[in-house]
């Protein structure tokens, strides 16, 4: 039976296999086919144990921030590799890498172990696909954050046309999340929105992805403040995946079992 007491390998197995594929995509010139298999072989690693996680747990792992970061770092090896696969950034293994690590050994260190019920509130069908979806959009967008940041330190405009890419695929994720989340609040609290803090703040996400979208289709803006709209709505995706919990407002939150 797999449960939080057995992920510590998995995740330090995962992790050893996606820092030799960084290894290799960074000390090659062109696209190394042993960092794509051996980031292939961490993402299953990791897949492996979510499955049998979600096994013996006998419910999606999805209720906590634990089990949400679990996705997170799942997610982030994903979309590290399909972006070193499409732009041969010899880097970005590295980046992804580091921060599925962060993520998993949070998690090491503090697991959250909970039982095996889901609150009414989450036994919906839009549970696992509106979590799920947006662990997706947040880790594409996590990809584009990482080419912001190397271009504002290389002072270069040639990673916009990836990010450009990337921004259009967390945002119509991010969309469709937000648009599953509304249908599952109508039948789980009776309205489709409520202004709650993590609603605000994901709407706040949401403007911040949208205005680099309009800026870059229908404006003449600099590569710099490109940069700067998609670092800072990253850090306010950040505020709305778990930093809105520390907020005072958030003890008034409908959104609270996502902190039980």
């Amino acid at each position: 039976m797999i449960t939080w007491n057995n992920f510590e390998w998995f995740a330090l197995s995962a992790i050893v296999l996606w820092a030799s594929g960084a290894a290799f995509a960074l000390f090659s010139r062109e696209r190394s086919r042993w960092a794509i298999l051996l980031t292939s072989l961490g993402i299953a690693v990791f897949a492996v144990f979510i499955a049998g996680f979600w096994i013996s747990l006998q419910r999606p792992p999805l209720r906590t921030m634990g089990e949400t970061r679990l996705w997170y770092s799942f997610f982030m090896g994903v979309s590290g590799l399909l972006t070193y696969i499409r732009w041969k950034y010899p880097w970005i293994l590295c980046f992804s890498t580091v921060v599925g690590a962060v993520f998993a050994l949070v998690n090491i260190l503090k697991p959250e172990i909970h039982d095996q019920s889901l609150m009414p509130a989450l036994q919906s069908p839009w549970f696992i696909p509106h979590v799920t979806i947006y662990m997706f959009s947040y880790s594409v967008l996590g990809c584009a954050f990482i080419l912001s940041c190397m271009g504002l330190f290389k002072h270069r405009s040639n990673y916009l046309e990836a990010a450009d890419k990337l921004v259009y695929t967390g945002l119509a994720f991010l969309t469709v999340g937000m648009l599953t989340g509304a249908i599952w609040a109508k039948a789980a609290w009776g309205h489709y929105w409520s202004w709650d803090p993590k609603e605000t703040w994901a709407a706040v996400t949401w403007t911040g992805y949208l205005l680099y979208v309009h800026l870059r289709l229908f404006r003449s803006a600099s590569a710099r403040t490109l940069y700067w709209i998609l670092i800072v709505s990253f850090l306010s995706l950040q505020m709305c995946w778990y930093g809105v919990n520390y907020l005072p407002a958030a003890r008034q939150s409908v959104h609270l079992y996502s902190r039980s």
